[in-house]
């Protein structure tokens, strides 16, 4: 990964409270995973942005590299890497989610 994709990471990832790297965007989900995490995100009510990276090969390589996941979608919070659709299922139904999420959005 270039110094220049990691600093644009690091941008997206700081500058926003949730940050989903996902295929598509969160209108407009291109694959089941990446819809999940919408879903479970719009039913907490909570704002968030997405990066589609089908729309930018340097992002969809170099996220994997950033956060040594191999997958997409990668849900951030508060900066810190959270996980994929599996992880954000089970922190939601264990309610850990919400929690994390009214933390960073305090913040």
């Amino acid at each position: 990964m270039t110094p220049e994709i990691k600093e644009r990471i690091d941008n997206l990832v700081t500058q926003n409270k949730i940050m989903v790297f996902m295929k598509g965007n969160k209108l407009m989900p291109q694959c089941g995973f990446s819809n999940n995490v919408v879903q479970i995100l719009n039913t907490l009510g909570v704002p968030f942005e997405t990066v589609d990276v089908l729309a930018d090969s340097d992002i969809r390589q170099g996220i994997k590299e950033y956060s040594t996941w191999p997958t997409v979608p990668q849900v951030y919070v508060n900066g810190q890497f959270v996980g994929g659709s599996d992880i954000l299922i089970e922190m939601y139904q264990s309610g850990e989610l919400q929690q994390m999420v009214e933390v960073a959005l305090a913040s």
